[in-house]
């Protein structure tokens, strides 16, 4: 297993709750642990470590970090923004604060968290929980569960012998807390209270519980539960509140490690949307692997953007919130998700393996611009790209979603496409025909200059008339003028700006350029 990083911390638990002033041996340098500062005893010699400069002022810190530094320490945690940052670029140590508020030992908690992390530790933090879920039936005497806040099972006990009601077989076979309106009684009870608590049996042949809220720093992580068949041990609620002490650490470095995956997913992910990552590594750190011919399986990217009427003040934190919701809806709907926020815009990687004709796709997309119109208060629209075959062409599905957002409206918020492929076959052709000057010029440049001269209508009647595929009747009735008045205002611009329109190709260019650089329609 690699050892943490600098960089590795920062990503997790950087930003308002730790930042860094400086790191002049750079963001590679291992971090093993970190350490308390305690003026009475010598300072041990801890390759790596964080020392926190516990009972020592931020702008008197200098000599600890010449200290640290001859300790073959990593870095210095100070309080507050007036570190020695001169003493600290010269010891060689980085140099990170936190606020002068903060409570060392909850700094201590999830700093340690935080390098206990790493990007596969997800899995191996629920292997901790089931033993520490062991050890505290063995101590206490009576089955017990690890829950989070949503009331999901993460850990249970498997010590033979110990009695368990159907509340407790239920809530591990589904991994779920069974919902009763007793049962969000007894939490209310349970998150209430500054310790352990014992609940009654909810309903007869059911059996009463031992229970303590799991919390960090005033933040509760989840919930301790134990069966109690009345031969629990004496010191029973002590040992409980010291398992919820353990189980909170374990949750922070749980939480740590999906962060940590998180963040290096959503780097990933860009790179992938870019073009610039390797599609094989990709693949199985993703979780894409190949379909059942051997071949990359395909995929396709989804892409949300909040609508243009969120204020400037807001558009971060709202558009951090549509990241979490989407996210929380593809682990539902797919049990893995690859999401990622990039200058404004979600994209989720979506594996198409199976899907047919997109319906799937479509209804989770749709599903999501609901769910946060809701929530979020702010109209999303969701464009989907085409499927791919593989990573390899992840760019060119995002390159699709990119485009439907840009022709969706109020009227059409989520498309795919395919639905919507004349409307994108039409923005990039405006593109390409605007970047091009000799593509760009032409009679449609004279028709719009004569009709703002001369107060004529030359322009529109002309792709109302290509509109309605050259048919006079057709046209006529787009422009709710007589035929005779369509057939005349023709003649006219023939003869005025010499335009030929018995020519088919110049009929296509003319129509191309107004409908695509002059952005007229006949509606």
């Amino acid at each position: 297993m690699d050892a943490c990083t600098l960089g590795d911390l920062l990503d997790v638990i950087g930003g308002p709750s730790v930042r860094l002033h400086t790191a002049p041996a750079g963001l590679t340098v291992p971090v093993t642990e970190a350490l308390l500062y305690d003026a009475h005893a010598p300072l041990p010699r801890v390759p790596g470590a964080l020392l926190l400069a516990v009972g020592v002022r931020a702008s008197a810190a200098g000599p600890l970090a010449r200290a640290a530094a001859e300790a073959g320490m990593s870095g210095l945690v100070v309080r507050g923004p007036d570190g020695p940052l001169a003493e600290a670029e010269s010891a060689g140590v980085a140099l990170l604060s936190v606020d002068e508020d903060a409570a060392w030992h909850h700094v201590h908690l999830l700093l340690a968290s935080a390098i206990g992390a790493r990007p596969s530790a997800a899995a191996s933090g629920l292997g901790d929980l089931f033993a520490l879920a062991d050890a505290v039936a063995a101590s206490v005497g009576g089955a017990t569960a690890v829950e989070d806040p949503r009331q999901r099972i993460l850990a249970y006990s498997t010590v033979p012998g110990q009695p368990v009601d159907e509340d407790r077989r239920q809530g591990i076979l589904g991994l779920q807390v069974p919902t009763s309106p007793e049962n969000s009684e007894q939490y209310r009870v349970l998150f209430a209270a500054p310790g352990p608590v014992r609940l009654p049996a909810l309903r007869g042949g059911h059996l009463p519980r031992l229970a303590v809220a799991v919390r960090a720093g005033g933040e509760t992580l989840g919930s301790l539960w134990v069966v109690d068949d009345g031969s629990l041990a004496p010191d029973a609620e002590e040992a409980l509140a010291q398992g919820a002490s353990t189980a909170a650490l374990l949750l922070l470095r749980a939480r740590a490690a999906q962060e940590l995956a998180r963040h290096q997913n959503g780097d990933l992910l860009r790179r992938l949307l870019d073009g610039t990552a390797d599609p094989a590594g990709a693949a199985h750190r993703l979780g894409f692997g190949l379909g059942p011919d051997g071949n990359p399986a395909p995929v396709r990217v989804a892409a949300f953007v909040l609508d243009s009427a969120v204020s400037a003040a807001d558009v971060e934190q709202t558009a951090l919130r549509l990241l979490d919701l989407v996210r929380l809806q593809c682990e539902a709907r797919y049990g893995r998700h690859a999401c990622v926020l990039t200058d404004g815009v979600v994209y989720a990687l979506l594996p198409a393996l199976g899907e047919l004709g997109g319906a799937r796709h479509k209804r989770l997309a749709e599903d999501i611009v609901g769910r946060a119109g809701q929530a979020l208060r702010v109209p999303v629209r969701a464009g989907l790209g085409d499927v791919v075959a593989g990573l390899a062409e992840v760019r060119a599905s995002r390159d699709d979603a990119d485009l439907v957002l840009r022709v969706l409206g109020p009227e059409l918020p989520v498309a795919s496409v395919a639905e919507v492929r004349p409307r994108v076959t039409l923005l990039r052709l405006t593109e390409v025909l605007g970047e091009r000057r000799e593509l760009s010029t032409g009679a449609w440049r004279t028709v719009l200059s004569y009709d703002a001269e001369h107060g004529t209508e030359y322009a529109r009647t002309l792709v109302s008339w290509l509109d309605a595929g050259c048919d006079m009747a057709g046209a006529a009735r787009l422009l709710a003028v007589h035929p005779n008045t369509c057939r005349y205002r023709l003649k006219q611009a023939q003869q005025q700006l010499g335009i030929d329109l018995d020519d088919p190709d110049e009929r296509l260019v003319l129509w191309l350029q107004l409908r695509t650089l002059a952005g007229l329609r006949a509606d």
